[in-house]
């Protein structure tokens, strides 16, 4: 693991690997541009100094809504873009955004901040290709939903305001100590599973400091939740971490935040991912994430 006066160094430096995203005409005849149904994407990377960061990114069509940066989950373990491919594919097409799926460093190997230094470097190069206004985002599913909180707090805190933040059954409690813990006997991600998930990923740090600006590794740990991008968040009714993503909704909104949050009846946890996964997959998740962003994106534009 790379020492963090390294990454300190380092943490503002990036360059895509292929290039910028570039204008309309520029993308249509890029080779290594591959079209799907009405999305076209393609394969990325990131040069953040002392490591790459791999990226997809997907248009849905000639209109951009914004850019949305979508962190995948994995118990920050595991995961990488291609494996979220279909699903973040889908995200794109309902929200009518550009969006820019991001890998991470992983635990055990690098623990917190890493997997947020990350994401926010991914957001600062997406924040550079993003036309003037077009509004920036952040986003993720279970672990990449709880990096992607922490990264709104980060931006937030260095007076760099995201337009939303979509948040789909981010797990926010490293003890999971709230009652949808047991209350599923054998639903997953079992607790047991989650708190060793959590010790690998934080590595006993809960908060870190880069530049002045804390790096909390739940958003629970931050002193003031006020003045953060809108919420969206999606949970499932099965899901173990559904009191957490509800109290945090709770929170958010008594702290003065637009929220949007519900609760899918008769779905397990990673809903988001295809069926065949660890959850049974909800196409419907998606696509009221991508709905509800989009929702938000076009008042955005219609607010004086």
């Amino acid at each position: 693991m790379r020492s963090n006066s390294n990454s300190r160094r380092n943490s503002r430096r990036y360059e895509p690997h292929a290039g910028p995203a570039g204008t309309d005409e520029d993308w249509a005849v890029r080779p290594d541009t591959r079209r799907s149904g009405a999305v076209e994407w393609r394969p990325s990377w990131l040069d953040a100094g002392t490591h790459r960061i791999p990226v997809r990114i997907y248009r849905p069509g000639p209109r951009s809504y914004g850019w949305l940066v979508w962190a995948h989950g994995g118990s920050w373990q595991a995961g990488a873009v291609e494996h979220w491919h279909g699903p973040v594919m889908d995200l794109a097409k309902a929200s009518g955004c550009t969006v820019v799926s991001t890998g991470y460093r992983l635990a055990p190997g690098y623990r917190h901040p890493a997997q947020l230094e990350d994401v926010l470097t991914t957001l600062a190069w997406a924040g550079e290709q993003a036309a003037d206004g077009e509004p920036l985002a952040v986003g993720g599913d279970s672990a990449g939903g709880t990096i992607a909180a922490c990264a709104a707090l980060a931006r937030r805190d260095r007076d760099q305001p995201l337009a939303a933040q979509v948040l789909a059954y981010p797990p926010l409690d490293p003890d999971c100590a709230a009652a949808s813990y047991t209350s599923e006997p054998g639903a997953f991600p079992a607790a047991e599973d989650l708190r060793l998930a959590w010790e690998m990923y934080r590595g006993g740090v809960e908060t870190a400091v880069r530049g002045g600006t804390p790096l909390y590794s739940t958003p629970l740990a931050a002193e003031r939740l006020d003045g953060l991008a809108p919420a969206v968040l999606a949970v499932g009714e099965l899901d173990p971490v559904r009191d957490d993503v509800r109290e945090y909704a709770r929170l958010l909104r008594e702290a003065g935040n637009a929220v949007w949050l519900k609760t899918f009846p008769g779905t397990p946890h990673a809903a988001f991912l295809a069926a065949g996964g660890p959850g049974a997959g909800n196409p419907g998740l998606r696509r009221w994430l991508g709905a509800a962003l989009r929702e938000q994106l076009e008042a955005r534009k219609e607010t004086p």
